[in-house]
């Protein structure tokens, strides 16, 4: 148990300081696209204010997704799942917290996919937290 511990430990802290890398990269490049604009509401119905709404969320998903291929990748290499399709769909059920009972892990490694589906919700919230934070200031920038 001790080794999936530490493994698990290792995935989270590797993946919350991805996410935060993501979120500010995300972040930062929305802050160049507004250089120059002056202090008008941008309407989230607009063609600029969908496009803005649209690279968040696609920047968002793009880190979900690299964050899951992540555990699955590790789940094949440590022989907790017989191929990459089997470790992808595990890792993606778990992460989004779905929990289909249809696909699990390697006895040994189990705890560790109960503790991404911790980390997953805790990272999908960021994200959250993160796409309305930039709503809200773009709205009122």
């Amino acid at each position: 148990m001790l080794i999936e511990l530490v493994l698990s430990m290792a995935l989270v802290v590797t993946t919350a300081v991805f996410h935060g890398l993501g979120l500010l990269t995300i972040g930062r490049s929305l802050r160049a696209l507004d250089r120059g604009a002056v202090d008008v509401e941008l309407n989230p119905l607009s063609k600029t204010g969908a496009a803005y709404t649209s690279f968040v969320v696609l920047g968002l998903l793009a880190l979900a997704g690299i964050e899951i291929w992540f555990y699955a990748i590790v789940y094949l290499a440590i022989g907790a799942t017989a191929t990459l399709a089997a470790s992808v769909y595990f890792s993606t059920i778990t992460y989004a917290a779905i929990g289909f009972s249809d696909a699990s892990l390697a006895a040994p490694w189990r705890l560790v996919g109960a503790i991404e589906g911790i980390n997953g919700v805790l990272l999908l919230g960021w994200s959250v937290a993160f796409l309305v934070g930039e709503l809200q200031r773009v709205r009122h920038r």
